[in-house]
């Protein structure tokens, strides 16, 4: 059952929409360095899950590391084609998103890589996203 309007449950859920809504507005622009700007508290973590298991060389805690863990993926891409975002889905302090690339790398092969990002808000900042990729 959904909080009634104006109870603190339906303001952390708006507050969680808005900045759900504004993630997908920069992801779909490809302005990742405004989002981290915006968007993410400084102690803010990511996780990666391939095929049902944590990658533990994937992981990045606190912002620095996250802009690094960024940086090094827009490093090795080539040429980025297309950036894919769905709409997210929202619940309390959390919200999913679908994204995709299409993206040719340094090593000259292009890939669409579809993933499954679930982000925790709290106060108005990310602080938490999980990636959940499909088996290599």
């Amino acid at each position: 059952m959904l909080p009634a309007i104006g109870t603190r449950d339906w303001e952390s859920t708006m507050s969680t929409g808005t900045v759900a809504r504004r993630l997908i507005e920069l992801s779909r622009a490809g302005d990742f360095n405004r989002a981290f700007d915006e968007l993410y508290a400084e102690d803010a973590c990511s996780f990666e899950v391939r095929g049902g298991l944590v990658q533990p060389t994937a992981g990045a805690r606190g912002l620095a590391a996250i802009r690094r863990k960024s940086k090094a993926f827009q490093q090795e891409c080539l040429k980025l084609h297309a950036v894919l975002v769905s709409d997210p889905l929202v619940a309390g302090p959390y919200f999913t998103i679908a994204r995709g690339f299409d993206a040719t790398y340094k090593d000259g092969t292009r890939r669409s890589d579809r993933t499954v990002c679930v982000y925790e808000v709290r106060n108005g900042k990310i602080v938490r996203e999980q990636y959940f990729l499909p088996p290599v």
